[in-house]
């Protein structure tokens, strides 16, 4: 009598698990995606590492961009060819000498007129320096005040202007 208990339950448990198949009512639920759970943490999360991104992008963008400008500017040019055609500063960093990094100073120039103060590291073969420069411009040209290397390791200092023409 017990068998036959278990039997009819078993048929009953069958029977009812048939209907609710049938009539739907044992559905599939469907899992969201993974932005459709996680979209409450994502998008703020997102939106700062944007901002944060684009102001690294932005501020790299500035600071190469007044680099550069710097670097094409009339004193800089000057101060690396007076430095490169210099007999002493070969003979003590060797040949190519070339800009190491970023300079050091301002430039300052309004229409015709304008000041240069600025340090540029340079490199070569054999040792590393700085040149130094001190410049105005008047009437649209340079005044070299100062042009001179310093060698980094003996802090022997080297005049790359004309010895008639220094101070002018």
């Amino acid at each position: 009598m017990k068998m036959n208990y278990f039997k009819k339950c078993n048929k009953l448990f069958n029977w009812y698990t048939y209907c609710l198949n049938k009539n739907n009512f044992m559905e599939e639920v469907k899992r969201k995606s993974w932005f459709g759970r996680n979209w409450p943490w994502v998008l703020p999360v997102g939106g700062c590492l944007t901002i944060i991104v684009l102001f690294i992008l932005g501020f790299g963008a500035i600071f190469f961009g007044v680099t550069k400008i710097l670097g094409s500017s009339e004193p800089y040019k000057y101060a690396i060819d007076q430095v490169s055609k210099n007999t002493e500063a070969i003979a003590i960093l060797g040949k190519p000498i070339e800009a190491d990094g970023i300079m050091n100073g301002k430039i300052s120039i309004k229409n015709d007129g304008g000041e240069a103060d600025f340090e540029i590291p340079i490199v070569g073969p054999n040792g590393t320096a700085k040149v130094i420069v001190i410049a105005n411009k008047t009437d649209g040209e340079w005044f070299y005040e100062k042009l001179y290397v310093i060698i980094k390791e003996t802090n022997e200092e080297i005049n790359l202007l004309d010895k008639g023409l220094e101070g002018i």
